[in-house]
């Protein structure tokens, strides 16, 4: 019956043009919508979003047009990424708690979906992520500190895959071609990057080089900064800067790669997913806790003269031995729908 349809608005870092915070909301919200559930999404670009995933939408920072689709949602799901964190600003916390609230007020279901939380700093912050979450009917996180902390708090919360996992493209045909993705960050080097670029020209020297740009706000100076050292360590190095804009295409393009060395975590996994052979370089935690999960290379970003050995690493793993550890990795989305469906409180 078409009254009884329910309506989910889906609040995270959608519509900034970050692959991986793009790449979740599609999965969601295909899941969500072939359930014959309504979805709208809070984005900071409403019109791009709504074109692309045939949805419902409403910007990030119109306040009175969120509440006005909380109060006729009949569920909020908040995630996934990172969204629960200070360590970008303290602003952003409180933005996504300040969501939270709305639907906790208009007495609303609010699901947790596999979210990285913390680290929360700030006191003030910490108090009011505890009440909130402990008002939550349904919390998923996509990592065990996440996992720890949050029962340390005594909240119920169940530790699953992240939903990038379920992407499917076609079956992949291997290229020759080896992929680099990097962001922009502090703790980024001229020298480290001179010296990836040396290494990368050395030992794939018959390859093209695709580079990837997964969010051109952070990472396309820097793909262009690395695209330049190649062709000083090697001037005939064929190279290209790929705009990852369109999610599927972007899967697509790295499922025929033969190597991935990347920096973000989405581009990691979705190498991994693929049975491609990936050194990890990592900027953040959760990169280093994927290259330890799935025994790849990984640098610190500060260990140039580790490189070769690294490099010596990422050429020696086993294509097979991946697949059979990443093939049934899958989230799982019937409790949520379950939830939405049921109204269970």
């Amino acid at each position: 019956m078409p009254g009884n349809t329910k309506k989910a608005i889906l609040s995270g870092y959608y519509g900034f043009d970050n692959f991986g915070d793009e790449a979740i909301l599609g999965v969601l919200s295909e899941n969500l919508k072939k359930n014959g559930i309504d979805v709208c999404v809070i984005s900071k670009n409403p019109q791009k979003t709504a074109k692309k995933l045939e949805t419902d939408t409403v910007y990030t920072f119109d306040i009175c047009g969120i509440i006005k689709k909380i109060r006729t949602s009949d569920v909020l799901i908040s995630g996934g990424g990172s969204l629960l964190q200070d360590a970008t600003s303290l602003k952003s916390l409180f933005y996504y708690l300040f969501i939270i609230f709305c639907a906790q007020f208009f007495r609303k279901k609010v699901i947790i979906f596999a979210q990285g939380i913390g680290p929360i700093k700030n006191i003030a912050g910490r108090i009011i992520t505890k009440l909130l979450l402990k008002n939550c009917c349904y919390v998923t996180v996509r990592d065990e500190k996440s996992l720890f902390l949050l029962r340390g708090w005594g909240i119920t919360t169940k530790l699953v895959n992240d939903p990038v996992w379920n992407i499917e493209v076609k079956e992949p045909v291997k290229m020759n071609r080896v992929g680099v993705q990097l962001r922009g960050w502090k703790n980024l080097s001229g020298k480290f990057l001179f010296s990836l670029a040396h290494n990368i020209a050395k030992e794939f020297s018959d390859r093209e080089i695709y580079i990837y740009s997964f969010q051109d706000a952070l990472d396309l100076d820097v793909c262009r900064q690395f695209e330049g050292n190649l062709k000083i360590v090697n001037p005939s190095v064929k190279t290209k800067i790929i705009d990852a804009s369109d999610t599927n295409l972007t899967i697509s393009s790295v499922s025929n790669l033969e190597y991935m060395i990347a920096m973000r975590y989405h581009a990691c996994l979705v190498a991994l997913k693929y049975g491609i052979k990936t050194m990890a370089l990592c900027y953040d935690e959760k990169v280093s806790k994927l290259s330890k999960r799935f025994h790849i290379p990984c640098s610190m970003l500060d260990d140039s003269d580790r490189l070769p050995e690294l490099f010596a690493e990422l050429k020696s793993l086993d294509t097979k031995k991946i697949l059979s550890e990443t093939k049934d990795l899958r989230f799982d989305f019937s409790e949520i729908i379950s939830l939405i469906k049921n109204r269970v409180h």
